[in-house]
């Protein structure tokens, strides 16, 4: 049987982007994402979060605040009878932080987050999905080898070269309904 998962980057994909989301109070997750996310896993797919979390580099919320909100997170998840497997974060800033955690493997558009879930979890990469909402997300991919990139816009207004780095764009996860359940 072959073991698949989708990964999910985090703010601009399962959250309104804020900016530097840290608290649950300012957490608002983007509408369909858990109607998308059971699907996949109703199609026999694990859900694994890789989300840059730069602003622990940066001083702005520590490790512990980020534990603590991805937490609750899964926890709403599991409400909506969605089961997150993983969620991995990179904690890095090439401009912040100790200099031995600047050039780290993990931080997109590196696949380094992506490669620990393949491994770890016994993973076929071409049966794999990854959505984000940046460029840096399609490039981790596609370093991972994973078989199928979706980017959401979100809102944005994406350059073509972006646009052009995923496989499927969709402009949002609501938008999602079109594609997959048709």
């Amino acid at each position: 049987m072959t073991r698949k998962a989708v990964f999910l980057d985090r703010d601009g994909v399962i959250n309104v982007d804020h900016g530097y989301v840290y608290r649950k109070e300012d957490f608002e997750f983007v509408d369909g994402i858990f109607d998308v996310c059971r699907y996949f896993q109703e199609q026999g797919y694990l859900l694994i979060v890789v989300t840059n979390q730069s602003g622990i580099a940066r001083g702005m919320y520590t490790e512990a605040q980020f534990q603590e909100l991805t937490e609750w997170m899964v926890a709403r998840f599991a409400e909506q009878d969605v089961t997150i497997t993983r969620v991995y974060h990179c904690p890095h800033h090439p401009d912040f932080g100790p200099e031995e955690a600047r050039n780290c493997e993990c931080r997109k558009p590196e696949p380094g987050m992506i490669n620990t879930g393949l491994d770890a979890y016994g993973l076929s990469a071409e049966h794999c999905i990854m959505i984000g909402d940046k460029r840096g997300d399609m490039e981790a991919a596609s370093a991972a080898g994973i078989g199928t990139k979706i980017l959401v816009t979100s809102g944005q207004a994406l350059p073509p070269e972006d646009l052009r780095s995923a496989d499927s764009v969709w402009e949002s996860i609501q938008g999602a309904n079109q594609t997959l359940y048709t």
